[in-house]
């Protein structure tokens, strides 16, 4: 059975996915030679992120029940942006200080895993 998705929410997938993809092909062909080793590994992780709560994004979108679904895909949906998009930036020279915001980027990593869990439980029982 079909499970009906929120526009929104369907546009933040396939930018989360398919960003990631361009995003980790664009530092292996553009960026190799042109990055440090540091920045490099900096741009892998983020990639590495977003591509893993891109498919976490499609969990909460899909599976997702309720409140704690909606604050599941706004959760990964914002860490994505704050974890993964500090360290691209940080790979690609922005100032050190950017780094602070990372964090808080996986805070909402955590935040979007246990309201998923959340939401996983409550549709158990309906």
């Amino acid at each position: 059975m079909r499970h009906p998705v929120a526009r929104g929410a369907a546009w933040w997938l396939a930018l989360a996915g398919g960003g990631g993809v361009l995003l980790g092909a664009f530092g292996a062909h553009a960026l190799r030679g042109r990055l440090d080793a540091a920045a490099m590994e900096w741009w892998h992780t983020a990639v590495e992120y977003q591509l893993w709560h891109a498919l976490a994004l499609a969990l909460a979108v899909h599976a997702g029940r309720g409140r704690a679904g909606r604050i599941a895909e706004v959760a990964f949906a914002i860490g994505i942006v704050l974890f993964s998009g500090s360290l691209y930036a940080l790979a690609l020279g922005a100032p050190r200080w950017c780094g602070a915001i990372t964090p808080l980027g996986g805070i909402g990593f955590v935040v979007g895993w246990i309201a998923l869990g959340r939401s996983l439980s409550l549709s158990e029982r309906s």
